[in-house]
């Protein structure tokens, strides 16, 4: 065991099993200490490598993570107590790894819960090789000004009014984490603070004992006075009572230890702690005030006059010239996260992101503001789903019946047209299904699947300027531009294509009004007098239809209208659409292992 000092302000930790509000609180009690180097060095999560982003101060600083105990170790050398945050059922083997480095000097394990028999081989092999272990079950220790542990101390706020930001006079160890936290306010009313505070841990077996530390208090120059908080349970301040008779210790130890009340009960009681259980006389928490007390520590009537006793103590010492009081000053401010300061209302922040068409913040995903469990239960179809997330609006069931008729009848076309074609070269040379999805989408343009939104702009900016198909066609020709939506490169007059004439079927059977589709035949029936493969194709009957969606469902406005056409909602259709066979070719050729496409020579031309 350490005769002297564990920590410094130059101390760096290795933190195992990565929990942010333990490491920033470490890293605020640096910046709040006035320390030149974070006290975090690396972080070890198994499995994962890299950089965490964290603050030191205003500084946001990146902390590297190890996958492993060796590989942290061998990269911050200096760094020489481990904080181990491993559950109960892993924190053995993690501590006794990091004990067998020589770069570890003190290993604090937070768990509850180490089986005992693990904890007794730390305990021995930690003696053996003369480490310090704080813990099973414990929060940590603190060298007030220089180094904490984890969640040691709780807020900064609590440090603050603790004057754990900078070294008093007195050295504390505890059991217990939290009764420690209450001990730090109590000795911070009455004296000029801590030097060095531990929590050695309530399991039965601490690797380290409140004599080992009290021991070490003692050979500490800056530390004048002890203060102890045991309990009832177990023998360990029995230590402190030797080294007490011993004269082993020269300086004031005022002591308490708790669980009085046990006597109350009139069968064995278990407090919080696997350890706070009275065995018999001797471990009761009576017996050892008053061993204690025999012994020369100052032992006080009650838990309530311990912080008089401790007063006492200090202010004596302070009479007799032992102890100069620390001089006050204050602190740095630690700047305050942004999500706290919004919460507590004492600043705006502007959002990055505006979403309107769905919302995860609740008990359940909302789409359009209808929860997912009602999108279920009512057995909303992939039409209703995309009148919420894209129209933010439920449309009636004929038109979301309409978008799924869509989606089958252009889900595909064959593996020769051009997207289909890119996706399968894509699968053969053995790219991942996104890769091949995406070289089949990227195909999609004005000559591919993109005219919908330009055959439904045309034809209605057509329709509602009152122009002739005539007009319309012949004024398009002028421009040099082909009329989206008309023209095939294999249906004809008289071979019309099957997918139009269910489109144009289902209008016709169930749209209030198909005035623009009406409107799209009377254009195809001019352009049909000029050329027999100029039909109306899927594009064209589906951007009309969809014209009489907008129009005829009474829930848009006309410039709602012009925007959704404007921005691509209709080409969003086949997009969609065509993704279902494009995955569905790629899916095919990877199940067939297809080699590495290669195009016949015979097939191009070569020439100069």
């Amino acid at each position: 065991m350490a005769t002297g000092q564990l920590f410094s302000r130059t101390t760096q930790a290795l933190f195992y099993n990565y929990k942010q509000l333990p490491v920033q609180r470490m890293l605020d009690f640096d910046f709040l200490c006035g320390r030149e180097t974070p006290s975090v060095a690396g972080i070890i999560n198994p499995g994962s490598e890299g950089f965490q982003k964290l603050f030191f101060g205003q500084e946001e600083i990146a902390i590297p993570v190890h996958t492993t105990i060796e590989a942290a170790c061998a990269a911050h050398p200096t760094a020489d107590v481990f904080i181990n945050f491993a559950s109960f059922r892993s924190a053995a083997a993690s501590s006794m790894a990091a004990l067998k480095q020589p770069t570890i000097r003190v290993i604090a394990i937070i768990a509850e819960g180490v089986p005992e028999l693990d904890a007794k081989q730390l305990i021995a092999y930690a003696k053996a090789n003369n480490k310090v272990v704080i813990g099973p079950a414990t929060v940590g220790g603190i060298q007030a000004g220089a180094f904490k542990i984890g969640d040691t101390a709780g807020t900064i706020d609590n440090i603050i009014q603790c004057k754990l930001y900078r070294p008093g006079s007195v050295g504390f160890v505890s059991k217990s984490g939290g009764m420690s936290n209450e001990m730090y306010s109590s000795i911070a009313r009455v004296t000029d603070g801590i030097f060095e505070g531990i929590a050695i841990g309530g399991d039965v077996f601490p690797g380290s004992t409140l004599s080992d530390h009290v021991l070490r208090f003692n050979n500490i120059p800056q530390i004048k006075m002890m203060v102890v908080l045991g309990e009832l349970g177990g023998r360990d301040e029995y230590s402190l009572v030797e080294a007490l008779k011993h004269g082993k210790i020269h300086k004031p130890v005022v002591a308490w230890v708790s669980g009085t009340c046990a006597r109350l009960f009139k069968s064995e009681v278990q407090f919080g702690h696997a350890g706070a259980k009275s065995g018999g006389e001797m471990e009761s928490a009576q017996a050892k005030n008053q061993a204690l007390q025999d012994a020369g520590a100052v032992v006080p009537t009650s838990y309530e006059a311990f912080e008089d006793a401790i007063k006492e103590t200090f202010e004596k010492l302070v009479e007799e010239g032992k102890i100069t009081p620390v001089k006050e000053f204050t602190p740095p401010q630690i700047p305050e996260d942004l999500a706290t300061a919004i919460k507590s209302g004492k600043v705006r922040a502007p959002t990055h992101i505006v979403s309107t068409i769905s919302d995860d913040r609740g008990e359940e995903p909302c789409y359009a503001g209808i929860p997912m469990s009602t999108i279920v239960e009512q057995g909303y179809g992939i039409g209703d789903v995309i009148s919420l997330l894209w129209f933010k609006r439920s449309l009636p069931r004929y038109c979301t019946q309409f978008i799924e008729m869509c989606i089958i009848l252009c889900a595909d076309h064959g593996p020769c047209i051009s997207g289909a074609h890119n996706a399968i070269v894509t699968a053969r040379a053995g790219k991942d299904l996104v890769s091949c999805l995406v070289s089949g989408l990227l195909t999609i343009g004005p000559r591919f699947g993109g005219a919908i939104d330009d055959a439904a702009k045309y034809f209605k900016d057509a329709y509602d300027r009152g122009l002739s198909p005539y007009e319309f066609v012949e004024g398009m020709k002028r421009k040099g531009i082909r009329v989206p939506g008309i023209g095939h490169r294999i249906k004809r007059g008289d071979n019309r294509d099957k997918r139009v004439e269910v489109l144009q079927n289902y209008g016709r059977t169930h749209f209030p009004s198909v005035k623009y589709m009406e409107y799209a035949v009377q254009v195809e029936t001019y352009t049909l007098s000029k050329a027999n493969n100029l039909v109306l194709n899927v594009d064209g009957a589906i951007g009309s239809l969809f014209l009489d969606l907008l129009a005829g469902s009474g829930m848009f406005t006309k410039p709602e209208i012009d925007e959704i056409i404007q921005i691509g909602y209709l080409n969003g259709l086949f997009v969609l659409a065509r993704s279902i066979g494009l995955i569905g070719h790629t899916f095919d050729q990877k199940r067939l292992k297809q080699p590495l496409y290669r195009h016949p020579w015979e097939d191009v031309l070569y020439t100069k």
